[in-house]
């Protein structure tokens, strides 16, 4: 769930060049004989992850390029932190000597190069204090001449840099390199369409809050809109008192999840419970002034990177897959719930086990939370230790009944959605798990979770608004990240499917993640037609699965960012966006994409096994553009194009003929639907 302080983009700050005349630097480059090198090695700086919410990362410290200095954002909520570099299966790197370009000035903390061998021994090999003037100086600062190390490294598993309070503007390192395997192909698996339209949702968007017990016929009409709900479940509804966990009725609010789950189950929507936020037993053992319920999920003043610490939430995560998860057989002695009555005829909570109603959980919710300080903000190796109690009570060496695995192996553990959305968070998680929970008989990482998730919300911080998911932006974009994320869960993860667990936009035109009329659209509309091309980016991209932020808005008619989201409006009818969904779901929900024909115009082509062909066509724009298509539809005698239409539940449908294999089709920036062939009645 989003903050409602903070103003928060995914787009970076610009980056700070100063350029300088560098004729003379190229000069006092050492001589390759002085380096005692055979090779400059090669580094591709997009490979460097680091642990702090980093704007830009360190691709200039090794582009070559003498005329700029970097810059990796600000407000870093740890300013002095790691930096890794892994090396690739069959890759090697053995260095004789380091060179530093300096020239910004003498650092009060310096920065530090490791070099990680097999063993994870973290060796030293270099430092750099900083100079005022532009020259090349060694890996020594009392030797600023020398560039070769006193003793060469072998058997490098990982580059590494402490940072500290100034960056160099170039580093090179000098040895020996052989280039890595090649990797086998990246296929793209694309999940059915429906996959697309999920939402985020509170357990009071199926109960009334006056009688909890029961689903909402009303309400639950607008959950229906959707094919999967990512559930807000605070732990405090689980455990608010330590030990004892209600699920039917729930202490803190009364709320009947046995019946949420079976209502979702029974009309096939997918439920990802995302487990978030610390109870108020936790929450007092922080100073006075430092109490969040988004704080760190372990008591105050706990180790971050000891798994132990994170056994309470370990524990509530057991009993709750055990409960609804699908696995029968537990041991019934490993189960608790309250059931005290709070007065007289109350219903009580009873133990249930594999109700198989879950298949997906989410351990927390945006763990770099920096806008929240460092009490609520875990680095991707703490986050990854916090997942390996949560996921096997960490290699089952936390005692019984902890971890979600130790309940049912089958339910998938979703990693919290990142807020920042780089491959950064995650990459560092996979190496933290290399490091403490080693390999599988097949040399697989043992990680420990099953997806991969990340949040994205569309918006230029310049025209503070929201822009359409298809735009290229200065440091990112939609689809920019979209392929970063599947191409690095190929390289680091083994293809683990990746999810976008939170996007969307704000109607209320004093947000800067707001959608905007355009021409003759209202910004209703304009949300609509956005909210399509997302899901239709996302699955023409590999993104598994989409849930959409939210079903209601969080503050009816506030200029607060994120606030005006919500797809359902108060008295639970459909917005535009939620016409356009539940249409896209009811006539082409079953049909996965196969191929894209053109990029501008998008044409996608997508296949169902029974009903055959279809086409997504659209102008990814935001200017009130049309125009038309030429399909060669070969064979056919017509086509029937689908529209969007607001305010109903079926997309308006026209039929055009096929003449010598083709038909042009009239298209806009809203997606329209081509089916090939009959139209069933």
């Amino acid at each position: 769930m989003k903050s409602r302080t903070r103003y928060y983009f995914i787009i970076p700050f610009s980056v700070i060049i100063i350029c300088f005349s560098f004729a003379s630097v190229c000069q006092q480059h050492p001589p390759v004989e002085s380096l005692n090198a055979k090779t400059k090695i090669p580094i591709d700086g997009s490979r460097w992850y680091q642990l702090t919410n980093a704007s830009d990362g360190l691709e200039k410290l090794f582009d070559g390029e003498k005329n700029e200095f970097i810059y990796t954002g600000s407000n870093k909520v740890i300013k002095y932190y790691e930096a890794y570099y892994p090396l690739l299966d069959g890759e090697s790197i053995s260095i004789d000597s380091i060179s530093f370009l300096a020239g910004a000035g003498n650092s009060s903390v310096p920065l530090i190069v490791f070099a990680i061998d097999r063993k994870w021994n973290r060796i030293p090999i270099a430092t750099f204090s900083g100079g005022n003037v532009t020259k090349w100086i060694g890996p020594y600062p009392e030797r600023p001449t020398v560039f070769k190390l006193d003793t060469p490294v072998n058997d490098i598993m990982y580059l590494m840099i402490k940072v500290g309070d100034i960056l160099p503007i170039e580093i090179e390192f000098y040895g020996n390199y052989t280039k890595p395997k090649n990797l086998p192909p990246l296929q793209i698996k694309n999940s059915v369409l429906k996959s697309s339209f999920g939402i985020n949702a509170f357990e009071w968007d199926f109960e009334h809050p006056n009688k909890p017990s029961l689903i909402d016929s009303t309400r639950f009409l607008a959950i229906k809109n959707f094919s999967g709900v990512r559930h807000y479940l605070d732990w405090q509804k689980l455990e608010s008192e330590k030990g004892k966990y209600t699920f039917n009725p729930t202490r803190n609010g009364s709320w009947n999840y046995d019946a949420i789950y079976e209502a979702c189950k029974l009309n096939g929507i997918e439920v990802l419970a995302c487990i978030k936020t610390i109870p108020s037993w936790i929450r007092s053992t922080y100073p006075e002034n430092l109490r969040n319920g988004e704080n760190n999920p372990l008591p105050y003043g706990m180790d971050l990177s000891d798994p132990k610490s994170y056994i309470d939430q370990a524990k509530v995560a057991f009993q709750f897959a055990a409960r609804y998860g699908g696995n029968t057989k537990i041991d019934r002695s490993l189960l608790s719930v309250n059931d005290v009555p709070r007065w007289n005829k109350d219903d009580v909570n009873q133990i249930k086990v594999g109700m198989g109603l879950i298949n997906y959980i989410e351990c927390e919710n945006e763990r770099d939370k920096w806008w929240k300080g460092r009490k609520a903000y875990q680095t991707a190796r703490e986050y990854a230790a916090n997942l390996s109690a949560f996921y096997d009570g960490h290699l089952n060496t936390m005692g019984p009944g902890v971890g979600v695995k130790n309940a049912d192996k089958n339910i998938k553990i979703v990693m919290a959605g990142v807020a920042l959305a780089n491959t950064d968070y995650f990459r560092g998680m996979i190496d933290w798990c290399k490091e403490f929970r080693g390999y599988h008989p097949d040399g697989s990482v043992n990680l420990c979770w099953d997806i991969i998730n990340y949040h994205l919300y569309t918006n230029d911080p310049n025209l503070k608004r929201g822009v359409p998911p298809e735009k290229i932006l200065p440091y990112y974009g939609g689809e920019t990240v979209a392929k970063s994320f599947i191409e690095a869960a190929h390289l680091y993860a083994n293809d683990m499917p990746v999810w976008v667990t939170e996007a969307g936009y704000d109607i209320n035109d004093g947000s800067p993640n707001k959608a905007i009329p355009i021409k003759n659209k209202t910004t209703l509309e304009t949300q609509a037609d956005w909210i399509l091309r997302t899901s239709l980016m996302y699955s023409r991209n590999g993104i598994q699965k989409v849930f959409f932020y939210e079903l209601h808005d969080d503050a009816l008619n506030s200029r607060t960012l994120y606030g005006t989201s919500g797809l359902i409006n108060e008295d639970n009818s459909r917005r535009p966006a939620a016409d356009y969904i539940i249409q896209t779901l009811n006539a082409f929900g079953e049909y996965q994409f196969s191929t894209s024909l053109s990029k501008t115009p998008v044409v996608d082509e997508y296949r169902h096994p029974v009903s055959g062909l279809m086409y997504v066509l659209y102008i990814p724009e935001e200017s009130g553009e049309t125009g038309e298509y030429t399909l060669d539809i070969k064979g056919q005698e017509f086509v029937d194009i689908y529209r969007p239409k607001i305010g109903s539940d079926k997309m308006g449908i026209t039929r055009a003929k096929v003449i010598s294999g083709k038909v042009s089709i009239p298209i806009s920036e809203t997606p329209i639907f081509v089916r090939v062939g009959n139209r069933k009645k």
